[in-house]
């Protein structure tokens, strides 16, 4: 018996290092029943491994801490990998959109830092992402927010999917012919 839950315990130990993870929103809410009122927490959490995956869930329950866990727990099992150019910004400039919610993410030369409002911010650093300007219009909700920069990073590909995708070789898709696939992150400067 001790044994096991070392072992899940052990499992867990594991888990926790390779995720970085950010509280976004929390909510309290109500539901009127014949006593009375019962009280509720919905948490928004933004998980990420800082190295271009990143996730968000939502949770709700009637303690702030069991909502927090469930949250983690969804933004895990919805994450998504986004390709970074020197590990560090975007590739090209991008718009999303959920709802009523737009942003706009542009690259950033180094040394820029993160220039994003909350939720976007959250999710940028746990990407990884250490230069960036991104701008949000429409709706401030932000469930709306980290949707709306979701879409606009899948949106994203990098030079290696490009060509991929167009049968063509990455030193032709960044306009210099001698450049190999092992020296594109130093190509890309612009």
């Amino acid at each position: 018996m001790a044994r096991e839950d070392n072992r899940r315990g052990g499992r867990d130990r594991d888990e926790n290092p390779e995720f970085a993870d950010r509280l976004v929103a929390i909510n309290r809410v109500s539901k009127t029943v014949k006593g009375g009122k019962r009280f509720g927490f919905a948490a928004l959490v933004v998980v990420g491994d800082q190295k271009g995956r990143v996730g968000f869930g939502k949770g709700k329950a009637r303690e702030v801490p069991e909502a927090i866990r469930k949250a983690t727990e969804s933004a895990k099992r919805s994450m998504i990998r986004v390709p970074l150019r020197e590990g560090r910004t975007l590739h090209h400039d991008m718009q999303g959109r959920h709802g009523a919610g737009k942003v706009v993410m542009r690259t950033a030369p180094q040394g820029t830092g993160i220039i994003a409002g909350g939720p976007m911010r959250a999710v940028f650093e746990m990407l990884g992402i250490q230069d960036v300007v991104a701008k949000s219009t429409g709706s401030q909700n932000p469930y709306n927010m980290i949707r709306a920069t979701l879409d606009g990073l899948t949106k994203e590909s990098s030079p290696r999917q490009v060509a991929q995708r167009r049968g063509k070789k990455v030193g032709d898709i960044l306009g210099n012919p001698d450049a190999a696939p092992a020296d594109v992150e130093e190509t890309v400067e612009a």
